[in-house]
């Protein structure tokens, strides 16, 4: 899993890159929210177009970072314009909830 984190105003934009599973979400999950407190941001823009493969705990990650961001009035966005995760976010439901988004530039125009 390779991440790369950047901000933006006051967001903090997540680049995934790999396969997001039970092997790695819990590092990737303390970097994003140690990085988000750290920088006292308010939203997160979570970048999963170059996500190879996703199970559940990923599904978890996504909801953990959105409690986080609803809890300081922030938002989470998606971007991905994989089919396969595209399926998994339907699948799961988180899409009731969570706004996505096909590229980076749009989310970033949502907030």
């Amino acid at each position: 899993m390779n991440i790369v984190m950047e901000i933006n105003k006051k967001t903090l934009i997540v680049k995934l890159k790999g396969e997001l599973d039970h092997h790695n979400s819990e590092t990737t999950r303390n970097k994003i929210d140690r990085y988000f407190v750290e920088k006292g941001l308010d939203n997160i823009i979570l970048d999963l177009t170059e996500i190879t493969f996703m199970d559940s705990s990923g599904i978890g990650l996504i909801m953990g970072r959105y409690k986080n961001t609803v809890s300081k009035k922030g938002k989470l966005i998606v971007v991905n314009n994989n089919s396969y995760i595209d399926r998994i976010l339907k699948m799961s439901g988180i899409l009731k909830i969570i706004e996505l988004y096909p590229t980076l530039d749009d989310a970033i125009t949502k907030l």
